[in-house]
């Protein structure tokens, strides 16, 4: 019963092989248990908990789920929840050495600071767009020699004045009523610094941009996470105690902070302080000596999640987002399952 409940609960790695990796979140599948679900188990065992949320990065633990529904998270973050990006580039003169269909796929991929929520998506076949579904801005750049430079001077940024073009130089062009709903700096760029071209004398760039809501699944400019990923949390077991050299040895072989040397009466003897921290390198398994004093074991059902956001919207907005993403699908797959038993219901009158 022990190695069963082992096998329902742990993905197992061995020194050749990763075992126990199919989802066994059904009932029915190991005899003795009652793994029927119910709302009242879920709620029992589900839990999701803050980790870190600094800047633009979130790590989070979301504990009580099957990996269909943490996979579910991942692709929403990535490909179904909206950001505005620039997607339609008006070229009323560009001398620089860019071409105008790589400058526009290079201005598309500027994170661009506005919240999704507060538009509309675009209708189709609308080429100019209203104050509720676009942003506009403008970008209007020439190049010149800086008089004021040094004769000897071969330094570009001594000789020449605005000859590196970036996201700063970006002018939103409020449509509407936009100057009275959202002050300048709610519309922007996220970073200022982002070099979009490089310009020489008598080199100019004018052009007009328009900025719509979209999701990623249409394109990855309007991704709103730069990554989004889960991991199960490892768990590392000491099948014996390892003492004096082996242990030196013993913790060598796991990441940095996952185990630590503690000395009793003058014996040094290994333990586990953070196996959070591991990466899942099998190392210990080049020591014949050392491969049978530890198991390494992942919790099945206990995902580790991080999200860095591209800025326009926090990372802890992003998820809870997703959730509603989420919740969306899960009603209209309730209602389309209503919807065809209650025809089936017909069909049988």
């Amino acid at each position: 019963m022990a190695d069963l409940e082992q096998i329902r609960t742990r993905v197992t790695l061995t020194e050749h092989e990763v075992i126990n990796t199919h989802s066994t979140d059904f009932p029915g599948n190991y005899a003795g248990y009652d793994d029927t679900w119910s709302l009242a188990k879920f709620e029992e065992k589900f839990r999701v908990n803050i980790v870190s949320l600094e800047g633009s990065e979130l790590e989070f633990d979301m504990v009580g789920i099957d990996a269909a529904i943490a996979n579910a998270f991942r692709r929403i973050l990535l490909a179904e929840v909206p950001t505005m990006a620039i997607e339609k580039v008006f070229v009323h003169n560009n001398t620089s050495i860019i071409q105008d269909e790589v400058l526009a796929h290079r201005l598309g991929l500027i994170p661009i600071h506005a919240d999704p929520r507060l538009f509309e998506y675009r209708q189709e076949g609308d080429d100019e767009g209203t104050a509720e579904d676009t942003l506009e801005f403008h970008l209007n750049v020439k190049c010149t020699r800086n008089p004021q430079a040094p004769k000897d001077s071969t330094d570009p940024d001594e000789i020449y004045k605005d000859h590196k073009v970036y996201t700063k130089h970006l002018k939103w062009v409020p449509l509407g009523n936009q100057a009275e709903l959202y002050s300048e700096g709610d519309i922007k760029p996220v970073h200022d610094d982002i070099l979009i071209a490089k310009l020489r004398p008598g080199q100019e760039m004018d052009l007009k941009l328009h900025c719509v809501k979209g999701i990623g699944r249409d394109h990855a400019k309007f991704s709103p996470v730069a990554t989004a990923s889960y991991r199960l949390l490892p768990e590392i077991v000491l099948t014996e105690e390892v003492k004096g050299e082996r242990a030196d040895r013993l913790v060598r072989c796991f990441s940095p902070g996952v185990m630590e040397v503690t000395e009793e009466n003058g014996v040094k003897k290994a333990r586990v302080v953070n196996s959070r921290l591991d990466t899942c390198s099998r190392e210990i398994f080049r020591h014949p000596d050392l491969k049978d004093c530890v198991k390494l074991n992942k919790l099945r059902d206990h995902f580790i999640f991080s999200v860095e956001s591209t800025g326009a919207l926090a990372p802890d907005v992003l998820v809870c987002e997703a959730t509603k993403v989420l919740m969306g699908k899960c009603r209209k797959f309730l209602s389309e399952l209503d919807a065809a038993a209650d025809t089936e219901q017909q069909n049988l009158r």
